[in-house]
């Protein structure tokens, strides 16, 4: 996966654009980032927001190690699937943002 490719799956998967980083919220403050995607060059990376309010990398990988997943097009290789609690924050922010899209046509 490149850069693009990661920033379309994350944002088509509940992510959110904040501060020109793909990030996830915390159920009771959806406005402030505590998981961020840094895609770089040559790298991507997630960061996670500790409660002093300093980000701290917990992965990175070269794109050309992260694979999609054929079936799901879930991204191989940069821990988001081994990271605990990350499945739970991610279905989280991906139902918020379902939601949304259904109460704002009504």
């Amino acid at each position: 996966m490149d850069k693009d490719a990661l920033a379309n799956w994350a944002l088509a998967n509940g992510w959110q654009m904040i501060a020109g980083h793909p990030s996830l919220t915390k159920p009771s403050a959806p406005k402030e980032a505590i998981v961020r995607m840094v895609l770089k060059a040559t790298v991507a990376s997630i960061e996670i927001k500790k409660p002093a309010g300093k980000w701290e990398k917990v992965s990175s990988e070269s794109y050309g190690k992260i694979l999609a997943d054929q079936e799901t097009g879930f991204p191989r290789g940069l821990g988001l699937d081994t990271m605990s609690g990350m499945a739970m924050l991610m279905e989280d922010n991906k139902n918020r943002a379902v939601f949304a899209k259904l109460t704002s046509r009504s």
